[in-house]
């Protein structure tokens, strides 16, 4: 079968309606050349031509949500993040189960090693002081969390001679990104107050949630941009801890995306235009990997 087949690409073009999730179907689904809908349909022993309809009843089965995260995971693995399913961290690294959202051993091992001159007992304070947020409002804390991890954390500690010394904590190394600890985790499942939630991704710097996913099927028309928008207000209301030391949340139904901040409403919630920071992304690559690819 002619791997451009018109009617299966005009048929991907019918369910898409937009050019963003044809290119995202370009760009991903189909990178070498081979087309996705026509290997799947070769596999069924029907190597043929197919009608629009048909092409958009095979559309609707491969397009659903988990193929946008899929997109989204292999996209932030190509820029350095580890990817892990949730169920594997909570067997490894979540040892006070699903309340716990900070992945405490990551979170250890990167001051340390971000830190070597600084005694363990002021790295024993600042990892304190970054795990026990002292506020009960969540604008606050995370108001606080940031100033940590841009500023530091200030410790004291008593030197070897008995006097008293002071000292900053770096959290994260800006200077060089290579130095720290990148994972973005998948169906990351949080309960807190009674309420179960799972955020679609959640992505770690030196084992902190600095940045919650959500993603929507683009194919389903229930399901849109916005729904992911207020699925992520829920999430706040009911998981606040979770979003502490948030830095950004993403919202994507594989067509669009957004990014905003903690606090933003739905009108502060922006695309993302550049990935180097200097010049536009071509309007051919999908929102979702510009802002991945520009933002983290």
């Amino acid at each position: 079968m002619d791997d451009r087949n018109p009617l299966i690409y005009n048929g991907m073009r019918s369910i898409a309606k937009t050019e963003h999730l044809m290119s995202f179907y370009i760009n991903w689904l189909w990178p070498d050349g081979n087309c996705c809908i026509c290997s799947y349909v070769c596999q069924l022993g029907k190597c043929r031509a197919i009608s629009i309809s048909e092409a958009e009843i095979i559309m609707a089965q491969w397009f659903t949500e988990s193929i946008v995260e899929e997109a989204a995971l292999d996209w932030l693995q190509s820029h350095g993040y580890a990817i892990a399913p949730g169920p594997e961290i909570i067997d490894s690294e979540r040892s006070s189960g699903y309340a716990q959202v900070i992945l405490h051993e990551r979170l250890r091992q990167a001051l340390a090693r971000l830190n070597p001159k600084v005694p363990a007992t002021a790295l024993d304070e600042a990892f304190r002081k970054l795990t026990r947020p002292h506020s009960p409002s969540l604008l606050a804390a995370n108001h606080a969390m940031h100033r940590l991890l841009v500023e530091g954390v200030p410790v004291e500690y008593q030197r070897k001679d008995g006097s008293m010394g002071g000292d900053i904590v770096r959290v994260i190394d800006f200077d060089h990104p290579e130095n720290n600890d990148f994972l973005a985790v998948h169906q990351f499942t949080v309960i807190e107050n009674k309420h179960e939630r799972r955020a679609d991704i959640v992505l770690f710097v030196n084992g902190l949630p600095l940045a919650v996913i959500e993603l929507k099927n683009a194919v389903d028309e229930d399901a849109t941009l916005w729904d992911a928008f207020n699925q992520l207000q829920t999430y706040k209301r009911q998981i606040p801890t979770l979003f502490t030391w948030n830095a950004a949340l993403v919202i994507s139904d594989g067509v669009q995306a957004r990014v905003g901040t903690l606090s933003a409403d739905r009108e502060r919630f922006m695309p993302w235009r550049t990935i180097a920071g200097e010049d536009l992304a071509p309007t051919s690559m999908p929102e979702l990997q510009v802002v991945l690819e520009g933002v983290f």
